[in-house]
């Protein structure tokens, strides 16, 4: 009467494997330089110095003038410093890059 095809047992392998793949991938693509780059900043947070010249997340252009356990003082004129966080600091200033002054 009704045709019945035999289906064929699939293997826990087959369904997986799709599935292991895309994370691998996705683990390559996104994962990995994620963590580098987070890697990368704080190491150079580690390091901080008095005299580097940083920029802050909030656009903020100065010079470290003292370091305390959790959190910087940076001098951003003459006469001027303000106490920041460690992890508020997000990159060198570039050697060749000049602080303009408006």
């Amino acid at each position: 009467m009704f045709l019945q095809t035999a289906e064929q047992p699939t293997s826990i392998i087959s369904l997986v494997l799709p599935f292991l793949l895309v994370f691998g991938i996705y683990y390559v693509i996104v994962i990995l330089p994620t963590r580098r780059s987070q890697k990368k900043v704080q190491d150079m947070i580690e390091n901080l110095k008095v005299g580097d010249k940083v920029i802050t997340t909030g656009g903020i252009y100065g010079t470290i003038a003292g370091l305390k356990a959790d959190r910087i003082q940076l001098r951003i004129a003459e006469n001027v410093k303000v106490d920041v966080s460690r992890n508020a600091v997000t990159a060198f200033q570039n050697p060749d890059q000049e602080q303009t002054s408006s």
